[in-house]
């Protein structure tokens, strides 16, 4: 098993794609937003993968920040194919759903690998030289 297969957050990419994949879609895959969905949905997986495989945190965040990225084009190409008529809001709510849960967990990823300087609040407006 590769690490990445351990995320939780590439399990439910994963189960995202199988999700947008069973839409009944006969005859609407044509939809140029169709092929933008597929595109950005393996681009979530794909980027967690290869994210996670990266030595530094900057490189590690930088793909899971692409994933997030490409999480949040799914969200809006389901917006789309509920303003195009395609789908009702009723049919993708799942989808966003699940998009929504990705991208917390993402965000959770970028975090717990940034190790960023933080200076707590309280610290500022006070003269730290006396």
């Amino acid at each position: 098993m590769f690490d990445h297969e351990k995320l939780k957050v590439y399990k439910k990419s994963l189960e995202f794609i199988a999700w947008h994949n069973n839409l009944d879609t006969e005859g609407k895959k044509r939809v140029a937003v169709f092929e933008q969905l597929n595109r950005a949905s393996t681009s979530i997986t794909l980027s967690l993968a290869e994210g996670n495989g990266k030595y530094t945190d900057k490189d590690r965040c930088r793909y899971f920040d692409i994933a997030r990225g490409s999480a949040l084009e799914c969200a809006a190409a389901l917006d789309v194919l509920v303003a195009m008529q395609i789908f009702s809001v009723k049919q993708v709510i799942e989808g966003k759903r699940m998009l929504h849960e990705i991208v917390s967990m993402i965000v959770g990823l970028i975090k717990s690998n940034s190790n960023r300087l933080h200076e707590p609040a309280e610290n500022y407006g006070k003269d730290n030289f006396t």
